[in-house]
């Protein structure tokens, strides 16, 4: 297969993750609605554990045993889940939806400047710096520049949420050392941690043996569960090593793109002239980053 259909298909496995990640804001609204949040992200993160368990014995495949490896997947767990979902989760007590879209959309300029200053481990260019810019532009005009309005008030839930994009963008650039795992080990490496971590703080946090959810709202854990983080995760831990690090946090900016598609498709929403110019400039955005380098001919 040649390397423009590789490249081609990881595009596509590129969309699978945008859709998936950007719909389970839809599903977190139905769930949480009955669901205490903690516990919702414990369940999520066990329902997706227990998913990618059984995926790794259907593929008779086994997990690392090198204790340095699952240490690693800590530091993972850490950066791609249990910290920045909390981190997020706390900051979106005091910031609105709108404004908290944007600045976690910030993780592609992040992963840019990580690496452009401190780990070099892929190469850069002007391009990708404006495509980044590009990106982020895109989403203010989706989500709504009236968003903006907010920044300088509440400062602490937007640090959160800043801290949150911080760390997608470490999730990001750390799974880059994963390649000789695997996606599947990874994935799963992970989702251990964050249920060895999250479920222990929902009894501490909350009670969940004392809820009694509605199948609405149990059907959209496990779809958030299954979907929107197990085979996610599988996509994305295989996206790093094939597009990198800045080209899987771009699919930040396609995720609200994906909220107004749904709101058109399942609401009867319509899309305004600037939410389309939104659209475009995101995916524009999105095409300089990933667009493959052209080596100089000497």
């Amino acid at each position: 297969m040649s390397g423009a259909a590789n490249r081609r298909i990881e595009y596509v496995f590129f969309t699978i993750l945008a859709l998936l990640w950007g719909s389970s804001y839809l599903f977190i609204k139905v769930a949480v609605a009955e669901i205490p949040p903690v516990t919702l992200i414990a369940m999520r993160v066990a329902g997706a554990a227990v998913f990618l368990t059984i995926v790794l014995l259907l593929q008779q495949k086994t997990m690392p045993r090198e204790l340095r490896t699952w240490g690693q997947f800590g530091i993972q767990a850490i950066f791609n889940s249990i910290a920045a979902w909390t981190a997020l989760a706390w900051g979106q007590q005091f910031v609105g939806a709108g404004l908290a879209s944007v600045l976690n959309s910030t993780a592609p300029i992040f992963v840019f400047l990580f690496t452009a200053l401190v780990t070099r481990h892929e190469a850069l260019d002007g391009r990708k710096l404006i495509g980044a810019v590009v990106g982020l532009i895109g989403v203010i005009l989706i989500v709504g520049v009236d968003a903006l309005a907010g920044l300088g008030g509440a400062v602490a839930g937007q640090v959160a949420c800043l801290v949150g994009a911080m760390l997608y963008a470490g999730a990001a650039i750390y799974g880059k050392r994963f390649a000789q795992v695997g996606a599947l080990q990874t994935a799963l490496g992970t989702m251990l941690w964050a249920t060895a971590v999250l479920v222990p703080a929902a009894f501490v946090l909350e009670n969940p043996l004392a809820l009694s959810p509605s199948p609405k709202a149990l059907a959209a854990t496990a779809i958030l569960s299954i979907f929107c983080t197990g085979v996610a995760l599988l996509i994305y831990f295989r996206l790093v090593h094939t597009l990198g690090s800045l080209g899987v946090a771009s699919q930040a900016y396609l995720r609200a793109g994906v909220g107004v598609i749904l709101g058109v498709v399942l609401l009867g929403e319509t899309i305004t002239p600037m939410v389309l110019i939104g659209l475009v400039a995101a995916i524009a955005g999105v095409a300089m980053i990933n667009a493959p380098t052209r080596q100089r001919q000497g």
